[in-house]
C-alpha cells in the first residue's frame, strides 16, 4: 500500500469547523462516541463471528489509554477493523455511514446485535478536542494490510501503511491546549462512567476496569430480587431513603423501551421537583433532561430508561416532535396506573401507607390525564374521620342514608376541630382533604362526577346536626332573639340564626357557604387583597347552658353584663373559625381574664 494524501470529501471546507463548534453542546461527548465506535466495532466482529472465522483475540475489551507527556489520549478495541478501502469509504467520505453499510450486508434484527452509534460525523466530534486525530486499523479479514490515516482538523488527510498486527481499531486523539481538561485521569473515569458505564463491554482506563457493563433493566423482572432493585437504586442515587415503588419497562413493540422508574420517599409536598430519569440509547447515556418523555405528574421519579429508537444526539425539540416520544410517554403513564391498581388489590395496607407520599400526584396526574383519571378512579381514596380510608363509592354507599350525592370534607383537622368534634358527636363521617391540591382536585371531581357535592364541615349545619324536634321557643320568638343578638354585637355584615342543636357542648358555630368560601380562597391565591368573607351566619345554640345564661341576663336587663357575655360567645365561634387577630385576639383575652377574676 502506498503512501496517500488526499482530500475529505465533504461540501465546504468550514464544514470542521462547524464540527467542532457546534455538532455537540458538550465537548466531552466526544468520548461516548468514539466508545460508542468501539463498541459497534466489537459488536460487528461478534456477529461476524457466527458465520465466519475470525483470527486474533476473542476476550473482547476497549482500551483507553491517557499519555500525559505526549499529550494523547487513544481508544482502542479488538473489533472488525478497517482496511484501506474502508477508511476511505466510512472516514473520509463523511456523507457515508459504516453502520448503514454493515446492517445492509446483515439484516437479522437481533436486539442483543443492536448497533449504538456509526462511523462518520461521530467519529468527526473527535476534532472538538483535539488538534490531530489518527487511526491505526486492521480489518478481521485474512490477509489485510493495516492502515493508519491522520488529519490534523483541516480537509487534508495522509493514508499510509501501518505495521499493527491485531485485528481492530486504535483512536489516537493529541488534544488541544485549550483542552487540557481532557488529559485528566478523574475527568475522563467521569466521563465514562457517565455516558458508557453501562455498555456491555469491558472499558478500561490505564488498565482498570470503569464500568458495569450490564444494568438491572437487561434483565427478566423475575430473576431480580427486590433488594437488587433497592440496592440500584441507592448505588445510582446516592443518600436516599428506600423508594416506595417501582415499574420495570420491558417493551417491543410499538416502539423498543427498557428501564426501571422508582417512586422516592418524598418528604414533604414541595419537594415533587427532584426526580431524575436519565434516558439512555443502547446503553448509553444521553441526557437527563427528559421532561418531554415522563409526564409532567410523574417528574419526582427516578431511574433510568433505555430507547434505542430515540437517537444519541437529540435534541429538546426532536424529543418534543418525536412520535415514539409521546408513546413512551402515555406508556409509563399506563404502567404507573397498573402498578397502583395491582398494589391495591394485593395489599391494601401498604397501599394506603403510601398513599400520603404519592397522592399529591396522583391528584395531579388525573387531574392531567383523561386515561390515568379512568385507570386510578376506582382506587383513589381519602382518609376517614372515623380512622382508615375509603373511596368515594365506599364513602357514599356508607353514608347514602345521612347525605346523598354529598361528600362532606374537612381541610385542617385542628382549626375546624369544633366542626369536627360536632359532626363526631352525632354520627357523621368526614373525609380528610387536607392537601393544597385539593381545592382544584374537588372542583374536578363535582365536574366528572356531577351531581356530586362536596361540602366543608363548616360550610352549613347539616339537618343530622339541629334538633328539629326542640320544643325551645317558636319561630316568632327566635327570630326576635336573633336580632336582639345581632343589635347588641351592632354587626351588618353577618347573619344570626338561633338554632336548638343536638350538641350542647357547642354555644355558638360560624358557617360560609361552600361556594362563597372557594371564592374568597381563589381571591386570596390570585393575592387579592381584603376579599370579603361574604355569606357568614352565626348560628347561637339555644341549648348550650352559657347561651341560656346570656338570655336570662337579658331578660333581667343586665345590658353591659349579657352583652360581655354574647361578645364572649361570638368571639369564640369567630376563633373556632377564622381565628383572631391584632386588638381583636387582645380585646378577647382582656375579657376572658375578666371573667375569670369573677369566678
Amino acid at each position: 500500500m502506498s503512501t496517500e494524501t488526499g482530500q475529505i470529501s465533504i461540501h465546504t471546507e468550514n464544514i470542521l469547523p462547524i464540527i467542532k463548534q457546534w455538532l455537540y453542546s458538550d465537548k466531552e461527548i466526544f468520548l461516548r462516541e468514539l466508545i460508542s465506535n468501539a463498541v459497534d466495532a466489537i459488536t460487528k466482529v461478534k456477529k461476524v463471528a457466527l458465520s465466519e472465522e475470525i483470527e486474533g483475540n476473542q476476550e473482547y475489551s476497549i482500551q483507553v489509554e491517557l499519555d500525559q507527556e505526549k499529550g494523547t489520549l487513544s481508544i482502542r478495541d479488538n473489533g472488525i477493523g478497517m482496511d484501506e478501502g474502508e477508511i476511505k469509504k466510512y472516514i473520509n467520505q463523511i456523507a457515508f455511514s459504516g453502520a448503514e453499510d454493515f446492517l445492509e450486508r446483515y439484516k437479522e434484527n437481533n436486539e442483543n446485535n443492536q448497533i449504538i452509534g456509526h462511523f462518520g460525523l461521530g467519529f468527526y466530534s473527535a476534532f472538538m478536542v483535539a488538534e490531530k486525530v489518527e487511526i491505526v486499523s486492521k480489518s478481521y479479514r485474512k490477509g489485510s494490510v493495516a492502515a493508519h490515516w491522520s488529519c490534523e482538523g483541516g480537509t487534508e488527510y495522509l493514508l499510509e501503511e501501518s505495521e499493527k498486527e491485531e485485528r481492530g481499531t486504535e483512536v489516537i486523539l493529541t488534544i488541544s491546549p485549550d483542552c487540557a481538561e481532557f488529559l485528566d485521569r478523574g475527568r475522563i473515569t467521569e466521563i465514562i462512567k457517565r455516558y458508557c458505564n453501562f455498555l456491555p463491554v469491558p472499558i478500561l482506563l490505564n488498565g482498570e476496569l470503569q464500568n458495569e457493563r450490564t444494568p438491572i433493566w437487561t434483565r427478566t423482572p423475575n430473576t431480580i430480587k427486590e433488594e437488587e432493585y433497592k440496592e440500584f437504586y441507592k448505588k445510582h442515587f446516592p443518600g436516599k431513603e428506600d423508594p416506595l415503588f417501582w415499574i420495570h419497562l420491558n417493551v417491543d413493540y410499538p416502539f423498543r423501551l427498557q428501564g426501571i422508574l422508582y417512586f422516592p420517599k418524598i418528604l414533604h409536598e414541595l419537594d415533587g421537583s427532584k426526580g431524575e430519569v436519565q434516558l439512555y440509547c443502547n446503553q448509553v447515556y444521553v441526557s437527563d433532561n427528559t421532561q418531554d418523555l415522563i409526564p409532567k405528574f410523574l417528574t419526582v421519579l427516578q431511574g433510568m430508561i433505555d430507547c434505542p429508537d430515540i437517537p444519541l444526539n437529540v435534541s429538546r425539540s426532536m424529543l418534543q416532535n418525536d412520535p415514539y416520544v409521546r408513546k413512551i410517554s402515555e406508556h409509563i403513564t399506563k404502567k404507573i396506573a397498573s402498578r397502583l391498581k395491582a398494589l391495591y388489590q394485593s395489599d391494601k395496607e401498604q397501599y394506603q401507607r403510601l398513599w400520603e407520599d404519592i397522592h399529591l400526584f396522583i391528584k395531579f396526574g388525573a387531574m392531567e390525564h383523561e386515561k390515568f383519571y379512568e385507570a386510578v378512579k376506582d382506587f383513589l381514596i381519602f382518609k376517614s374521620s372515623e380512622g382508615g380510608y375509603l373511596t368515594l363509592d365506599q364513602y357514599l354507599e356508607k353514608n347514602k342514608e345521612k347525605n346523598k350525592d354529598v361528600v362532606f370534607y374537612f381541610s385542617d383537622e385542628e382549626k375546624q376541630s369544633t366542626y369536627l368534634n360536632l359532626f363526631k358527636s352525632q354520627g357523621l363521617e368526614a373525609l380528610n382533604l387536607s392537601s393544597m391540591i385539593d381545592n382544584h382536585f374537588i372542583q374536578f371531581l363535582e365536574f366528572r362526577r356531577m351531581p356530586l357535592k362536596f361540602q366543608r364541615i363548616d360550610s352549613q349545619l347539616t339537618d343530622n346536626l339541629i334538633d328539629s324536634s326542640s320544643s325551645k321557643g317558636d319561630e316568632k320568638n327566635i327570630e326576635l332573639l336573633s336580632e336582639r343578638i345581632k343589635e347588641l354585637l351592632e354587626i351588618e355584615n353577618i347573619e344570626v340564626k338561633v338554632e336548638s342543636l343536638k350538641s350542647e357542648a357547642i354555644s355558638a358555630v360560624i358557617v360560609q357557604p361552600e361556594y362563597a368560601r372557594r371564592f374568597k380562597e381563589m381571591a386570596a391565591f390570585m393575592q387579592k387583597e381584603n376579599a370579603p368573607d361574604v355569606g357568614q351566619t352565626l348560628i347561637v345554640n339555644q341549648t348550650n347552658t352559657v347561651v341560656q345564661r346570656f338570655f336570662g341576663l337579658d331578660e333581667e336587663g343586665k345590658v353591659e353584663e349579657s352583652k360581655l357575655l354574647l361578645e364572649q360567645i361570638y368571639d369564640l365561634a369567630r376563633l373556632a373559625h377564622n381565628g383572631l387577630k391584632g386588638d381583636e385576639m387582645t380585646r378577647f383575652l382582656e375579657r376572658s381574664h375578666g371573667f375569670l377574676g369573677k369566678i
